[in-house]
């Protein structure tokens, strides 16, 4: 007897596992026919954006193998089965960017070094520039002490950059829950402490990037002005 998925938030585990699993892999073609840089949907939490995320995410992601998790899924009826595991795939979720200023800016830190320690091999053979670029980035990075965000601004667009170099692909962005550190920070007072730093690694990596195909964002806040006001 198959499970219910009740808080499973991993596409693959819910495939793998014997789950339930209602078929909405049409996502991916209406998602690549959309054609538009940046597509954002906001729904308050527990409406399956993570999960529907996932799913695209695994269905791009060029280090991957996801042919057995797809199989029999209506996308591989499509002429877009072609382009599973096609991109280089950056997916980081905010979700747990909350309670004080030290713990979201240590979040935020932490989901763009798993990226980077997952794509660690396209740092390799850097330029002398880049070099210094990347080791700079690194030390903010992994500086949890400061408690902010400065200096990380080019950190997502960098290995955006260096993925596209080294795959010859733009690269697709999944970015969960973009707005919860704004949300929290303005609920707990210190939301200009960290909006500039955000905002600029958001705007750097989702508007002036030239190694961006298409990024999905979800958020859990109605909008009342574009993203583009953020970003």
């Amino acid at each position: 007897m198959k499970k219910i998925p009740t808080g499973i938030k991993s596409f693959r585990k819910l495939r793998e596992e014997n789950y339930y699993f209602v078929d909405k892999t049409q996502m991916i073609k209406d998602f690549l026919e959309r054609g538009s840089e940046v597509t954002l949907v906001t729904r308050p939490r527990k409406f399956g954006k993570t999960i529907n995320m996932s799913m695209l995410s695994e269905s791009f992601d060029i280090t991957k193998d996801s042919k057995e998790i797809f199989k029999g899924t209506k996308i591989m009826d499509t002429p877009y089965a072609s382009e599973l595991n096609q991109y280089p795939t950056i997916f980081i979720s905010f979700a747990d960017a909350k309670r004080d200023k030290a713990s979201i800016v240590s979040t935020i830190k932490d989901q763009v070094l798993k990226e980077w320690d997952r794509y660690v091999y396209v740092f390799d053979d850097l330029s002398k520039y880049e070099q210094n670029k990347h080791d700079f980035l690194e030390s903010r990075l992994m500086n949890y002490s400061n408690g902010n965000l400065e200096g990380i601004v080019d950190s997502i667009s960098f290995l955006m950059d260096k993925l596209k170099d080294y795959y010859h692909k733009e690269v697709m962005v999944f970015i969960d829950e973009y707005d919860t550190p704004f949300i929290e920070a303005h609920t707990k007072g210190f939301y200009e402490e960290v909006r500039g730093g955000l905002s600029g690694l958001l705007h750097n990596s989702l508007k002036t990037s030239n190694s961006l195909k298409y990024t999905f964002i979800t958020g859990i806040q109605r909008v009342a002005k574009k993203i583009s006001s953020v970003i």
